[in-house]
C-alpha cells in the first residue's frame, strides 16, 4: 500500500528554482510517486508565475490566522511533475516578490522568518486535517517531509499542535543556511516560551529554524554519506554538530539523485538536432562549436574547453578560481574557458575582466538560464567545480551525464560520486575514473588539478574511457528513492493497516565518534564563515 507524503519546500522545479534544492525536491517527489507508488504532494509558496504553470487549479481551503495574515490553499497539477499534486500557499503580501529570498539588489527580505513560518504553519494545518480536502492532495499525510531550514519549523509545530498521527522527516540540503532570526519573532511565529531555550530552538540568543527541525523531527536525513560524517564536526556542523551528535542514531545518509530524463543528451530539447549518447559522440563536437560561438570563443575543435557553471561565491571557490584561471590560461595556451554564473559582485567583476584579458579564449555570462546550463555541459570537455563544502553536488553529475569530465573538491557528495583513483595510480587506472578530485582550497591545488586533467585530455583513449564511464554511471532518482521509501514505510506502518511494527531507529552509524575523530576539526564552521547571512537564502547553486 502507498503512503501519503507531503513535501514542504521553498522550491520545486520548474515552478520555482534558485538552485539544486528545486531540482532535488522535484526529482524525489516525482520518483516517489511514479516508481515507488506513494501519493505525493508538494507544498510551496505561490510565487509569481507558479499558479500559471498548473492546470486544474482550485481553492481547497482558506487558512486564517497564519503568520503574515490569512492565506488561500490552492491545489493543481504540473505536467512536468507527472501526477504529483502541487499545493500553493497564496498570500501576495508575503510571496508576490521579484525573488524567492532576496530582492533585486541581493538583500534578504526582512520578513523571511514570517514568510516561511507561514508555510510551516500551513503544513501543520494540513496535517491536522482540513475538511473537504479528499482527492485534492491536501488530505492529512502519513509523512511530512521538510526540506532545509525553510520548512524547519514543521516538526516543532507538529509537536506544539499535538499532531501524533503524522511522522516527520527533515532533509538537510545545506547546513550553512539555517534560518536564524531574532528571538522576539517567536510570538508571531506561534512558538511558546517553553521551546525557546538552549534545549529547544535557541541559537546564540536567536531562533534557528534548522535547529528546530533537527531537534524535533522523527528522522533527519542528509544528501551524501561523506556530508553526513562532516556535519558532525565543528568544521562543517555550523554550530549544530553537538545537537546532531546527540541524534546520530536518527541521522540517515540518503544520497540525492538526478532526473535522468531531464538531463539526457540523447533527448535534451535544448540541444536541438545535436543530441548524442555515450556510444555516439559526434554531435558533442557540434555542441562544442555552438558553445564556443555563444561565448565568443575561437572555434577550435582541438582546444580543450573548460566550463564553470555555479554560484560565484566563496563556498564554490570562485574566489580561488579567479586566481587559478589566469594561471591555467597562461600555462596552457590552447585552453579555453566559459563561465556561467552569478553571486558575489566583486567576484562577478573579476571573472568578467578575464573575458577582456583573454579575448577568444575566455567567455563569461553573468546570470543563469536553464537552456544555457544544459548547453554548457553538452559543449564542455571539462567542468571546474571547486567547493569548500558540498552537501551533494548535482552539477558534476549533470556534467558527467553529458560527457564533460568534472574537476571537483574532495568534500561532501563529490567525494562520494566522482571516481578518481588518484594521481599516483597512473594514467591507465584513470580509464575507470569519472573525474578528477583535489584537496584543499589553494590556488595551487586547483591549478594543479586543471593541469592533471588536461594531461588526461591529451590521451584520447583514456579520455574516451572516462567519458563513457561518466555518462553511463547511474545516479538517477530511481536508484536513490527506494531508500527514502523504506525509511518512510518504517516510520508509518499504521498506514498499511496491518500488524507491521515500526522499524527501530537506525543503529549508531559510522558517522559517530570514530568518523568525527577522522575528520579535521576547526574553530570555525566553513559554512558560517562563508554564508552571509546564514539566515538568508537557500544557497543552492542554480543547478549549474
Amino acid at each position: 500500500m502507498s503512503l501519503r507524503i507531503l513535501a514542504v519546500t521553498s522550491e520545486a522545479f520548474p515552478l520555482a528554482k534558485s538552485g539544486g534544492l528545486g531540482d532535488a525536491v522535484s526529482g524525489m517527489a516525482r520518483t516517489l510517486q511514479m516508481a515507488a507508488g506513494h501519493q505525493v504532494s508538494i507544498l510551496l509558496p505561490a510565487y509569481p508565475g507558479t499558479r500559471e504553470q498548473l492546470s486544474g487549479v482550485r481553492e481547497v481551503a482558506r487558512l486564517h490566522g497564519l503568520p503574515g495574515g490569512d492565506a488561500r490553499l490552492l491545489s493543481g497539477r504540473c505536467a512536468a511533475l507527472g501526477d504529483v499534486t502541487v499545493l500553493l500557499l497564496e498570500n501576495d503580501a508575503l510571496y508576490d516578490r521579484t525573488g524567492l529570498y532576496v530582492d533585486a539588489d541581493g538583500r534578504e527580505y526582512g520578513d523571511n522568518a514570517i514568510r516561511f513560518g507561514a508555510l510551516a504553519h500551513a503544513a501543520v494545518r494540513i496535517a491536522s486535517g482540513l475538511p473537504g480536502t479528499e482527492g485534492s492532495g491536501a488530505a492529512a499525510p502519513d509523512i511530512i517531509h521538510a526540506h532545509d531550514w525553510h520548512a524547519g519549523l514543521v516538526p516543532l509545530l507538529l509537536r506544539i499542535a499535538g499532531v501524533q498521527h503524522v511522522r516527520s522527516v527533515i532533509t538537510i540540503h545545506n547546513m550553512a543556511f539555517q534560518g536564524v532570526y531574532p528571538m522576539h519573532l517567536s510570538g508571531e511565529l506561534g512558538i511558546p516560551a517553553a521551546y525557546l531555550g538552549v534545549e529547544g530552538i535557541e541559537y546564540w540568543g536567536q531562533i534557528s529554524f534548522l535547529k528546530a527541525g533537527i531537534r524535533y523531527a522523527d528522522r533527519i536525513t542528509t544528501v551524501s554519506h561523506t556530508y553526513a560524517r562532516e556535519i558532525l564536526t565543528p568544521l562543517f556542523g555550523c554550530g549544530l554538530q553537538g545537537l546532531l551528535q546527540t541524534r546520530v542514531g536518527d541521522l540517515v545518509a540518503v544520497p540525492n539523485g538526478i532526473d535522468a530524463a531531464e538531463w539526457d543528451p540523447a533527448t535534451d530539447p535544448h540541444l536541438g538536432r545535436n543530441r548524442y549518447n555515450a556510444s555516439r559522440l559526434e554531435n558533442k563536437a557540434r555542441c562544442k562549436r555552438a558553445l564556443q560561438r555563444h561565448f565568443g570563443l575561437l572555434e577550435r575543435a582541438a582546444a580543450p574547453l573548460m566550463v564553470m557553471g555555479s554560484r560565484l561565491t566563496a563556498q564554490k571557490m570562485a574566489d580561488v578560481a579567479l586566481q587559478a584561471l589566469p594561471q591555467a590560461l597562461d600555462d596552457h595556451p590552447d585552453l579555453q574557458v566559459a563561465v556561467l554564473g552569478q553571486g558575489d559582485k566583486a567576484i562577478e567583476t573579476g571573472i568578467a575582466q578575464l573575458q577582456r584579458r583573454y579575448p577568444g579564449r575566455c567567455g563569461v555570462r553573468i546570470g543563469f538560464d536553464e537552456a544555457t546550463a544544459h548547453r554548457l555541459h553538452a559543449g564542455a570537455d571539462i567542468l571546474l567545480h571547486g567547493s569548500r563544502f558540498e552537501p551533494f553536488g548535482l552539477t558534476p553529475l549533470y556534467a558527467m551525464r553529458y560527457g564533460a569530465i568534472p574537476i571537483g573538491s574532495k568534500v561532501g557528495g563529490m567525494a562520494d560520486t566522482i571516481i578518481d583513483p588518484g594521481r599516483g595510480a597512473g594514467r591507465d587506472a584513470m580509464r575507470t575514473a569519472t573525474g578528477v578530485l583535489f584537496e584543499g582550497d589553494s590556488v595551487d591545488a586547483m591549478a594543479s588539478a586543471i593541469t592533471r586533467t588536461l594531461g588526461l585530455y591529451r590521451c584520447p583513449d583514456i579520455w574516451r574511457a572516462m567519458q563513457h564511464r561518466a555518462m553511463t554511471t547511474d545516479h538517477s532518482w530511481e536508484r536513490a528513492v527506494p531508500l527514502y521509501s523504506n525509511l518512510f514505510r518504517g516510520l508509518a506502518p499504521a498506514a498499511f493497516g496491518d500488524a507491521m511494527m515500526p522499524t527501530s531507529a537506525p543503529r549508531r552509524s559510522r558517522a559517530g565518534a570514530a568518523a568525527v575523530r577522522a575528520l579535521p576539526g576547526g574553530a570555525a564552521c566553513l559554512g558560517a564563515v562563508l554564508a552571509a547571512p546564514m539566515a538568508g537564502h537557500s544557497g543552492h547553486g542554480a543547478s549549474f
